[in-house]
């Protein structure tokens, strides 16, 4: 009887990793980016300036939430079984929103003298998970992503690029998330015509 009930255990949870690739370790989603940050330790823009073994340092641009006095703070991702992205995912010089989570403790095993730039992560660094939408690309002040009623897994789903400024607003719980949903789903056409519309009226000023 328990062999029945733990095969039907296994066919109710067969559904909700199936979409999950196979770089990616086992853990469970846990949601968009419009759901995820609310629990991180730090949301923010930056710049990657360096990136060494399974680590990158981020500079900072914006801290959406949180707080954090380095100008550059140090981003530990994947490396053994630990769920997080690959750091050839994140080249010097490009630019992304983070929802970040501060490493507070020492992991047994966490750190090997002989492989130091391979580590876990050393206390008052932070990790960046890979189990939800925790990161999503910034490109002269819009967003993409994994932002908001995205497929489970999909880090470039199809959408269109969501301002800056509005997801900042929603992190600071000035809108709702039917604000990104919205913008995300806006006919591009449309807004680029806006912009050349609000360009056209700031050039007759």
């Amino acid at each position: 009887m328990r062999t029945l009930v733990w095969l039907a255990v296994l066919a109710v949870m067969a559904p909700m990793t199936s979409a999950q690739p196979a770089d990616e370790c086992a853990c469970l989603w846990q949601g968009d980016f419009s759901e995820v940050q609310a629990e991180a330790d730090l949301v923010v823009t930056g710049t990657i300036i360096s990136r060494k073994g399974n680590s990158v340092d981020l500079a900072l641009e914006r801290i959406l939430r949180g707080r954090e006095v380095q100008e550059t703070v140090r981003i530990w991702l994947q490396a053994r079984d630990y769920c997080r992205p690959p750091a050839e995912n994140f080249p010097p010089g490009s630019r992304w929103v983070m929802a970040l989570y501060r490493i507070n403790e020492e992991v047994p095993g966490g750190f090997d003298p002989g492989t130091p730039n391979i580590s876990y992560g050393r206390i008052g660094d932070y990790r960046l998970s890979s189990c939800g939408g925790y990161w999503l690309e910034l490109q002269d002040g819009w967003v993409t992503g994994n932002l908001v009623n995205a497929p489970r897994w999909e880090r470039t789903p199809k959408m269109t690029p969501v301002l800056l400024d509005l997801l900042a607003a929603y992190v600071r719980g000035e809108v709702d998330r039917q604000a990104l949903v919205k913008a995300s789903r806006e006919d591009p056409a449309l807004r680029e015509l806006m912009l050349d519309t609000r360009e056209f009226l700031r050039d007759e000023r």
